[in-house]
């Protein structure tokens, strides 16, 4: 199995990439123009916005209707879903007023929080929005990205699977931003629990040597792998009160991406379509290192 390979990156709106000017012609000053140019550029994106709300069906139909046949959209699971703190502001003011009067005094809530009846008609909105893309065959995965607090045991895979069959119709992928999970004693254990359920393992690049560093692991365990850089900012990575911005600045030199290269050829033997999404998304640092990577691994494969 040889897979089909897609580099891009984990936004196309990012404020300092459009503000450095360095990407996308000035003249582009339109949502619709700059995903269209994106789209040029790159045959993939991961899109963030879902992470903060829920997605819209209208939205997900523009983004189809303005991008090439074969480009490919990878979802962010929406906060909530993933164990998140998750702004009550954030829910639409129907499900806010559905809920019990002692949580929507609250700023933040959390899944668990949240009735069984409300938490299904959640997952039912969010798997709805998604059906333009995923009928134009332009879903890829629905990311989730668990906090540093998700720790491995029993509940926490539950809920893993919870996901998994909330959204029967999607491909679940999962990043795990607690080094439990790839540890010594539960690396294994981890990784036959996602093959199992053909869950695929988003496996990341990110600054070593923390205490929070979840290790480079180079697995696949679907049919689709994921390879997300997060940058090698060590200074910011774990510094309290560092803003996104300030722990995703980092521009990977060529050496840096190189290293990546034979892994990259042997994930791309293990699956049938293997996304690398630069997620250093700092002025125009992601869309540097995506088409530099992007040659790298087609000079490979050719």
């Amino acid at each position: 199995m040889t897979a089909r390979i897609l580099v891009g990156t984990c936004s196309w709106t990012e404020r300092s990439l459009v503000a450095s000017g360095r990407f996308y012609p000035p003249e582009l000053k339109s949502a619709e123009e700059r995903l269209r140019f994106y789209a040029e550029q790159f045959p993939i994106v991961e899109v963030d916005s879902t992470y903060y709300g829920l997605p819209s069906e209208h939205n997900a139909a523009l983004w189809v209707e303005r991008t090439p046949e074969e480009f490919i959209f990878d979802i962010k699971a929406f906060a909530l879903f993933t164990q998140h703190p998750t702004p009550l502001a954030s829910l639409p003011k129907d499900v806010r007023e559905a809920l019990p009067a002692a949580l929507r005094s609250k700023r933040n809530i959390y899944y668990r929080d949240i009735p069984p009846e409300v938490r299904h008609e959640l997952w039912q909105r969010f798997a709805s929005a998604l059906l333009p893309l995923d009928s134009a065959g332009k879903l890829g995965v629905v990311l989730f990205q668990f906090p540093p607090w998700f720790m491995p045991g029993h509940e926490s895979r539950g809920h893993v699977l919870e996901a998994q069959q909330s959204l029967p119709q999607y491909r679940v992928a999962v990043e795990f931003r607690n080094n439990r999970w790839l540890s010594d004693l539960n690396r294994d254990r981890t990784l036959d629990f996602l093959r199992q359920n053909r869950l695929p393992f988003v496996c990341v690049d990110e600054p070593q040597g923390l205490t929070n560093s979840v290790p480079a692991a180079a697995e696949a365990t679907a049919e689709i792998g994921l390879v997300r850089f997060h940058g090698r900012n060590r200074e910011m990575w774990a510094k309290k009160g560092a803003t996104t911005g300030e722990r995703f600045d980092y521009l990977y030199s060529e050496q840096e991406l190189a290293e990546w290269v034979p892994a990259i050829e042997r994930l791309a033997g293990e699956t049938r379509e293997l996304h690398l999404l630069m997620n250093n998304c700092v002025q125009d640092k992601a869309v540097v290192n995506a088409r530099q990577l992007a040659l790298m691994a087609e000079g490979r494969s050719g």
